[in-house]
């Protein structure tokens, strides 16, 4: 099966959530974050289909679909409905010394309105322990400030997430080398940050990334790891 990486559509933002839902169930930053007996999965699409529609003008959003010419000639499937495959939402690098424009603030802040009118909707956060999600954010900042050390900024890899009908198929590496070859051509560094060590850390050492900090995020008992992983650009 042949496979393409396209920009994320509007069409295809239903079957990009389904994907990023599955790939997530059981990602450790999930089950620390979201308490599984109040979770709302219906309020986490809702808040998945937000994040996609500001990613579509905002961000390096892409998914993996079977290619049409690799299809059977009587497969009646449309290219708006042909199945997600893969996801993949990188933000791009914001050098040090320049400002944040009028543009991305308000972007921004629409999407921060938008969850909020969520929360409004669903009343509350749909099983969302806010207080452990601020301390992934607190972690996340101190990691970046501790590594991100080139002026240029960074390919930031946010989402990346894969059907699990198509594991071991390649799209991945694919969804990953769409940006990843991007950066090559400029020179600038790649970042990513995971939650799970095995056995995401050895896939992505072999997308050229290195370990670069472990943290943890603690809230009582219970914790969670930070995986923070920097990909050096590659020269011809």
């Amino acid at each position: 099966m042949a496979v393409e990486v396209v920009p994320l559509t509007e069409a295809d933002i239903p079957g990009a959530i389904e994907v990023i839902q599955q790939a997530f169930a059981d990602d450790p930053y999930f089950k620390w974050v979201f308490d599984s007996s109040q979770f709302n999965k219906q309020r986490n699409y809702d808040s998945l289909a937000a994040r996609c529609h500001w990613g579509i003008k905002n961000a390096l959003f892409h998914v993996a679909k079977e290619t049409q010419d690799s299809k059977s000639k009587s497969d009646s499937t449309t290219l708006g409905s042909t199945p997600v495959l893969g996801v993949s939402c990188w933000l791009a690098p914001q050098p040090s010394a320049q400002p944040e424009s009028w543009y991305s603030w308000f972007q921004s802040w629409t999407l921060s309105f938008s969850q909020m009118l969520n929360n409004i909707r669903y009343l509350g956060h749909g099983g969302l322990r806010t207080n452990r999600y601020w301390i992934w954010k607190q972690r996340q900042a101190e990691a970046q400030a501790a590594i991100w050390d080139d002026p240029r900024g960074y390919y930031f890899c946010n989402i990346v997430a894969v059907s699990p009908e198509a594991q071991g198929m390649g799209v991945g590496r694919l969804l990953f080398e769409t940006v990843t070859k991007i950066a090559d051509d400029e020179g600038v560094k790649c970042y990513l940050e995971s939650s799970k060590s095995i056995p995401n850390v050895a896939i992505y050492e072999r997308m050229g990334f290195h370990m670069s900090k472990e943290m943890e995020c603690r809230d009582g008992v219970d914790a969670c790891m930070l995986y923070c992983m920097v990909r050096d650009p590659r020269k011809e």
